[in-house]
């Protein structure tokens, strides 16, 4: 025999309220105490009650529905250990209050603008992409709900991570390890990188660091064979630095092995530090010196303002907002040798 489906009815009379009464804590009005509506909702939950989403689309003009448009330049999106913690604790926020989530494709039959129109995503999400590309643009200029991460578009909320307190900390720690000779490989172009490498040069000039042309270098991100390639043309510098920063950390373990592969040791011979802070960091010997990106809170806030944007459209503060990371030391950094 098929299961009874619950209705407000049941619940209505289960909690000996009205229904009006069960559809107001439901809905999380205001105008009901939170005794009773914590009560209407445990029983809704033991008695297995699930809304009809379709009617609630109906009634409130949303589907409880978000998009996430998120893919690398390699296409592997969900692989990118600082996207995909970030994703993680964005789902853990929308799903707590009560909306789904579904990945934006693109075709050559239908733009991501179309895409999130075909599904009726009540808003959307945007990270790791080329936020130059058209139909990004696009997306950014409909009137759909909007939150990106790690990119500032002049008319929507953006959530970033603090790239250039990041830099700054991470450079001020080697400097105060005694390297005046730093060399920075830094990721392909993006609003990230120009954030970090500014920051890489002011704290330098701050600090009365020259840093040669040829210290600064670029690499895709997370691409080890460049890092490993890079590392060794700047160790066979003339003048070669004493301190390496990388653009991730999986690129820094590229570098590891390239010093390693030309006879010589980390952080005896060469310092070695990394960006992201994720886990395998603090497993490859030597321990690496990072900068751990809070991808939890960056996600919990992102889902947190397109939530707000999509229930208070009116109210909802269109602002950047900077998350800060921690410096991790490890014993990646030493002092050089000579000091």
């Amino acid at each position: 025999m098929a299961k009874k489906t619950v209705s407000m009815k049941d619940i209505a009379a289960a909690c000996e309220v009205s229904i009006a009464t069960v559809s107001k804590a439901l809905n999380d009005q205001s105008d009901i105490g939170k005794e009773t509506k914590d009560h209407i909702k445990a029983v809704a939950e033991k008695l297995g009650y699930f809304p009809n989403s379709a009617a609630k689309a109906l009634k409130t003009n949303r589907t409880n529905n978000i998009g996430v448009l998120f893919v690398d330049e390699s296409r592997n999106g969900l692989t990118h250990d600082y996207f995909s913690h970030v994703l993680n604790g964005f789902k853990r926020k929308v799903e707590k209050s009560g909306f789904d989530i579904t990945f934006i494709s693109a075709s050559n039959e239908m733009s991501y603008l179309a895409h999130s129109r075909y599904r009726g995503f009540d808003g959307v999400i945007i990270a790791c992409v080329d936020f130059t590309d058209p139909q990004v643009e696009e997306l950014i200029r409909s009137n759909i709900p909007v939150v990106t991460i790690d990119h500032i578009f002049n008319n929507r909320i953006a959530v970033l991570s603090d790239n250039v307190k990041g830099m700054e900390d991470l450079f001020t720690y080697c400097y105060k390890q005694g390297h005046r000779k730093l060399a920075y490989i830094h990721g392909t172009d993006s609003a990230v990188t120009q954030n970090r490498v500014s920051s890489f040069y002011r704290t330098a000039e701050f600090l009365g660091v020259d840093i040669p042309d040829e210290y600064v270098r670029e690499a895709p991100y997370r691409d080890t064979d460049s890092a490993y390639k890079i590392t060794k043309e700047l160790l066979a510098l003339k003048n070669p630095p004493t301190c390496i920063l990388y653009p991730d950390d999986l690129a820094a373990i590229g570098g590891i092995n390239a010093i390693r592969d030309m006879g010589l040791n980390v952080p005896e011979d060469v310092s070695v530090a990394g960006y992201d802070g994720i886990s395998i960091a603090s497993r490859i010997s030597p321990e690496l010196t990072t900068i751990a990106q809070d991808t939890e809170s960056i996600g919990n806030i992102a889902g947190a303002r397109l939530i707000d944007l999509i229930t208070n459209p009116r109210s909802a503060l269109i602002e950047q907002i900077t998350v800060e990371g921690e410096l991790v030391p490890g014993k990646s950094v030493s002092t050089p040798k000579g000091e």
